[in-house]
Order: structure tokens, then sequence, then C-alpha cells
């Protein structure tokens, strides 16, 4: 019998009246404004969700980075005589781009990849077999295995956040425990992402790009933005300003 190849599971769906029907949640990062030698953004991600900082892990290669910080470089010509070339360098944050069409999501065999409603792009760690399906299929390197069972320090532990699983997927969740956070009687509210929060010059923005109050909605509107391997039909909802 051949297995079926789930599409974009829609598990934990929370229904018609559900807050996070009629969202849909991106981020947008302006690279001007981020700092080749600030890696706060990194650090805040790493502390908010109990993820060991690779430094400190005892094997480097097998380190989680659910936000990372890569140089890219691209040649100019700048003496058409000579035709020399410098290179333009660039800081360039990475995480996963919860896509609209998520090839992740597309190929589980389980439906423990699932996206929401307002678009995050979530893992069941309760249903992940650890197969890494997801890691294969997805283009833009944003997934890890969590090999290890590593503790984190007490002093470093967030005790906000569930003890993460070792034997499955992981990637970047947009900080959702944040952004669905409620306050002691119930009601809605909700914190930013801890990179973006953590990011002083503001280079990082999470928010609704349905909602036209957001930050999002404002920098997509104003500001011509890239999305990285547009080609693919993956539908992005990472944005990059100054690319």
């Amino acid at each position: 019998m051949a297995l079926r190849l789930l599409t974009t599971s829609s598990a934990g769906a929370p229904g018609k009246d559900s807050p996070l029907a009629g969202k849909r949640m991106g981020m947008v990062i302006d690279v001007g404004k981020c700092q080749p030698d600030c890696d706060k953004c990194i650090k805040a991600c790493q502390q908010e969700n109990n993820v060991v900082q690779a430094a400190a892990h005892k094997n480097h290669e097998l380190a989680v980075h659910w936000i990372r910080k890569v140089t890219i470089r691209k040649k100019i010509e700048t003496d058409e005589k000579a035709k020399k070339a410098e290179a333009a360098q660039k800081s360039v944050i990475l995480v996963c781009n919860h896509c609209d069409n998520p090839p992740c999501a597309q190929v589980c065999p389980v439906r423990a990849t699932f996206k929401r409603e307002d678009g995050i792009v979530l893992v069941d760690h309760h249903r992940c077999i650890g197969c890494r399906y997801c890691m294969i299929a997805c283009p833009y390197n944003a997934r890890y295995f969590n090999f290890e069972d590593v503790e984190v320090h007490e002093e470093d532990l967030n005790k906000d956040r569930p003890k993460r699983s070792h034997g499955v997927a992981e990637s970047c969740t947009l900080c959702a425990h944040r952004l669905d956070a409620v306050d002691q009687d119930g009601n809605p509210s909700p914190r930013v992402p801890a990179c973006v929060e953590a990011c002083e010059n503001g280079a990082l923005a999470v928010g609704d790009m349905n909602d036209k109050t957001s930050t999002v909605y404002e920098l997509l509107r104003d500001y011509a933005v890239k999305r990285l391997k547009e080609d693919l039909g993956t539908e992005p909802k990472v944005h990059y300003i100054g690319l």
C-alpha cells in the first residue's frame, strides 16, 4: 500500500470562532538596521526557548539554531576598465519562513507539522516520529533535529516554557506562546517575540499582515521587500528590506 503524503495539515485548527481566524502572521527584517557584530536576537531566542547556545554545546555540529545570522556578499563592478570588483557585505537573519505552502507540512506522514489558522507553522512534538522528512523538504534549511536531551543550567532556564523534546524536528515558532498570551482574566495580552523585543535597532518586526494598524502591514506597504527563493512557490512570510 503506497504511503499517502498529506497536504498542509489543519491539525489543531481551533475553528471559526478562534482569535486566530482572519490573521496572517508575518515577519519583516530590515537588513540595513541589523548590525553585523550584534547577536542579541539570537541570545534572546535561545534564552526564551531553552535552546542551548552552540558554543556551549558539547557537539557543535548537533547544536540547534532556531535563528541564525549569515553574511552574504554581492560582487559589484567598481572599475569598468580594470574590471575590479569588491564585495558588499550584509548581515542577514535567517529563521523559519512560515510559508503559506509549507513543504515541511506536505511531506509529514503523521501530520506532526501543521500550519495554524494565522499562518504560523509549528511542530507537534507528541506526534513527531523523528523521520526528518520535513528537514529534507525545507528549501531554507530552517529545520533542525534535536538529537540529544540537553539540559539547560537552572540559572539559564526559562521556566515558562516546557522542556524541549529530543528525537524531534524543531524550528522557529515566531514565539507563538507570546503572541497567544492572555492575562489573568483570560483576555488577550500578546507580547512580541523574544528576538523582536531584544533588537534595539528595530530591525525585526512580527505582526498580522492583514491588520492595517500593524507595523508589519505598514512596512510591507511603504517599502520594497524581497523574500527568499520566491520562485519555489512556497509563499514565505518572512520579508527583507534592503536585501
